[in-house]
């Protein structure tokens, strides 16, 4: 592929983060990132990508030299479910864009050729390219952070399913009468253990009673409770979100004993926001999951944290488009 660069954009609930990788693989470079304000709509996030983008483009090209022609094109992350074949968001639990032709907008604002895939997807593809995940032929990616994704690939491919959904772990079903989640089902498992609902735990259980130094932390405003609060809280010694970060761990592990069960991956590694707990969370996660899974297939894969708890999205956008160009 001729060229240097390509431009990889990562699309959360939280954060749209942009960077400049190098078509070769390495680390990205003139890293953008803003908050994704989803309110707002696909069309203000789309203008915002663009103005971070040629930010990038203009901040390697000044550092590397070169031309514009060096970046040859865009590989775009984004929560789905998604229409791969036509660029486009069926629907975003964590955003709320239904119908949007992500990919051509953000194309055409660049002038640049891009790909589109599952956010999830990108961020396990980045660490199979370039982090923990190098030269294992079968893994699953565990997207921790605003939502819980999945991400699956067997010898160097992405298995994307008959519709580009597949893989989507956090809305897979651990209680058949649980907690309501974004996607309008119950009890899925990001209902419980996604970075907004660890907090929304939290919040209930001090709600009816639970003592913690969380309502200290937070001023009594139980509405800025967030994931981090409790992992601060947590180094803290606090039990409850000792006991909240113990419970997400194990239902983590109910929701990985069925992976394990189908696949029979040689390595789960787990990304994002909610990973920053992973010396808290592997244990309990891998003894959950031992007592529910084949112990046959338990002892064939390793759990491990991402290397590339910040940019594995972007890193694997942008390696997923190289991919699929040289493919």
């Amino acid at each position: 592929m001729k060229g240097r660069w390509v431009l990889g954009i990562d699309i959360g609930g939280t954060s749209l983060v942009v960077a400049a990788v190098p078509v070769a693989g390495g680390k990205p470079n003139a890293i953008r990132s803003e908050s994704t304000y989803p309110e707002r709509g696909p069309e203000d996030a789309v203008k915002r990508i663009a103005s971070m983008a040629e930010d990038v483009i203009e901040q390697t090209l000044k550092a590397e030299g070169g031309c514009r022609k060096e970046f040859v094109g865009v590989g775009i992350g984004c929560p789905g479910p998604l229409d791969l074949d036509q660029g486009l968001i069926f629907t975003t639990p964590n955003l709320g864009w239904d119908g949007f032709p992500i990919r051509s907008r953000i194309s055409s604002e660049l002038k640049l050729p891009a790909s589109l895939d599952n956010d999830a997807n990108c961020a396990t593809f980045g660490e199979w390219w370039l982090g923990a995940a190098q030269g294992v032929e079968s893994l699953v990616g565990v997207t921790l952070g605003t939502g819980i994704g999945g991400g699956y690939i067997e010898r160097g491919r992405l298995m994307r399913g008959a519709s580009g959904s597949a893989f989507e772990l956090g809305h897979t079903t651990i209680n058949f009468e649980g907690r309501p989640c974004a996607c309008g089902n119950r009890g899925c498992l990001e209902a419980y253990a996604s970075g907004p609902n660890i907090a929304s735990r939290a919040r209930d259980a001090l709600t009816v009673g639970a003592k913690s130094v969380l309502s200290a932390m937070v001023e009594g405003d139980l509405n800025r409770i967030t994931a981090e609060t409790v992992y601060d809280a947590l180094l803290d010694g606090d039990a409850l979100s000792a006991r909240l970060i113990q419970e997400t761990a194990e239902l983590l592990g109910i929701g990985l004993a069925n992976v394990v069960n189908l696949f029979n991956p040689e390595m789960i590694v787990l990304v994002g926001g909610v990973s920053r707990a992973a010396e808290y969370l592997l244990d309990p996660l891998r003894e959950s999951l031992s007592n529910r899974a084949f112990s046959s297939a338990v002892d064939a894969c390793k759990i491990v944290p991402g290397s590339l708890p910040t940019t594995a999205g972007v890193i694997g956008a942008a390696g997923v488009f190289v991919s699929d160009e040289v493919a």
